[in-house]
């Protein structure tokens, strides 16, 4: 059981993936929530209709970001009242360029799940459709319970404040993190950050993270590829995509 006994509400990131999610999922982590984010291997026991399964590994959690949770959320406000909403939005085609340069041609069964088509490419019509879609219905079913979703747009500001006077908590004083920006929203600083890193050959960058982590095993810090708690199941899920595909 990884959620925190503080009888705090839980914390439920109803925002299409490709909107912010992992940024979101990081400012709850520095709020002291435990996050659980993407996980691929869903699919299976969504697909048997199996949701009692799903529902419980949601309730493990203090908070949830990016899918198959946020298709969901109708589930998790019945299985879990009393619990906040958030759903992140940003402008559609700014969502599907960033879809497109994420998820390429890869076909993802959780996907298909989703959306009806496994592969994004030849089916941009039908991925913009189901977003703009959910964002219809999650505002439309929550539009008698405005106390109980907040809507934020991060690639248009919102950050600390707007999240912290609906949850209750005090700002932090560091800045929002942000977190798999593309190229077209990225400022000075992290310009400079991509010179740095192209300027850094890739065995070194690796010995430099394995050293990073090495150490932050001793000091006893978590390994920051699972700050979502998701890292082994994704990577098992994506193993199998493989080997499905070579046989």
């Amino acid at each position: 059981m990884t959620r925190n006994l503080d009888n705090r509400p839980r914390v439920f990131c109803v925002g299409w993936h490709k909107t912010g999610t992992s940024t979101l999922g990081l400012a709850l982590i520095e709020l002291g929530y435990s996050v659980l984010g993407c996980r691929l291997d869903m699919v299976h026991p969504l697909r048997r209709g199996e949701m009692g399964d799903v529902l419980d590994l949601a309730g493990q959690f203090d908070a949830l970001q990016d899918v198959p949770w946020a298709a969901l959320y109708r589930e998790l406000d019945e299985r879990y009242p009393g619990s906040r909403f958030i759903l992140t939005e940003r402008d559609d085609q700014s969502w599907l360029k960033s879809a497109r340069r994420h998820f390429a041609d890869t076909h993802v069964p959780l996907h298909e799940w989703l959306y009806g088509e496994g592969r994004l490419i030849g089916n941009e019509e039908l991925y913009l459709e189901r977003y703009r879609r959910h964002n219809r219905e999650v505002r439309d079913y929550f539009r008698d319970r405005s106390e109980d979703l907040l809507v934020m747009n991060l690639v248009a500001g919102d950050g600390w404040e707007t999240l912290c006077d609906y949850l209750g908590h005090e700002a932090p004083s560091r800045g929002f993190p942000h977190v798999n920006k593309g190229p077209q929203s990225y400022n000075a600083s992290d310009k400079g950050k991509v010179l740095l890193r192209r300027m850094i050959p890739s065995s070194l960058r690796r010995n430099l993270f394995s050293a990073r982590l090495a150490i932050g095993k001793l000091l006893g810090n978590p390994d920051p590829r699972n700050r979502f708690h998701n890292a082994m199941e994704n990577r098992r899920e994506r193993m199998n995509w493989r080997k499905r595909n070579r046989e």
